[in-house]
């Protein structure tokens, strides 16, 4: 239980911290934190918690990376569905959190995104659903391949929550036009059901693509891993 709390309350960071600056700080007039400041929220919010809690829980904060982790031999499969379950209420909470900190603001429409991810004419950059696909599955893979290499055994000990959090960092940098970026159906979850309307007909791609991407960046990092754990 103690590992589902420390994963719970992570993504609650997560969502709290990256789709917080997306809709509190991003374009505030004049001082707006813009895409290289939200791209940073996420990653910070993964490299404070998994200094926090890494040593707890793994700190996953994603059902991706959980089923990506499982995939490639890290992660037992009996705990897979409690970590995904603590995760998705972890970010489910944030948005509640989140929905009742930005409503306080006059003129507030949740309707407008709330840091939803879309694709389409819900696609900050107006890209289509193919890209979308396309972007969240490559970014997803390569995130697994961060994550399992800065992890793994032979690595300099110590130091993997640095590359991982700018690995999202930089996952941010490249997809906020596309999709809002999401790599997490966990993150996607927590603020679309607010949203309600297209951002939960649209959520299935954020489930889809970033579990697709992580299996597929398992089995590229067991490929050129060269052993076993």
């Amino acid at each position: 239980m103690k590992q589902y709390g420390a994963e719970f309350l992570g993504t609650f960071w997560l969502v709290l911290g990256g789709c917080g600056s997306a809709v509190l700080a991003a374009a505030f007039p004049g001082l707006g934190i813009g895409f290289v400041g939200v791209a940073l929220a996420f990653g910070l919010t993964v490299l404070t918690m998994a200094y926090a809690i890494g040593h707890i829980s793994g700190c996953h904060l994603n059902p991706a990376v959980s089923i990506g982790l499982w995939a490639g031999g890290r992660f037992p499969a009996n705990k897979l569905l409690p970590y995904i379950i603590a995760q998705v209420l972890g970010a489910i909470v944030a948005g509640g959190v989140l929905y009742v900190i930005a409503s306080g603001q006059a003129g507030f429409d949740v309707s407008k995104g709330f840091a939803s991810n879309g694709f389409g004419a819900h696609s900050p950059g107006g890209y289509s659903m193919l890209s979308a696909l396309v972007i969240e599955i490559v970014l997803t893979m390569f995130f697994l391949i961060v994550i399992l290499g800065a992890t793994d055994k032979r690595a300099p000990a110590g130091f993997a929550p640095l590359p991982i959090g700018l690995a999202l960092t930089l996952i941010h940098l490249i997809s906020i036009p596309v999709t809002n970026t999401s790599v997490n159906p966990a993150r996607s979850t927590g603020v679309a059901l607010y949203v309600g309307d297209w951002a939960t007909s649209q959520l299935w791609l954020f489930w889809l693509a970033p579990i697709i991407g992580a299996l597929l960046g398992a089995l590229a990092y067991r490929l050129i891993a060269g052993e076993k754990e």
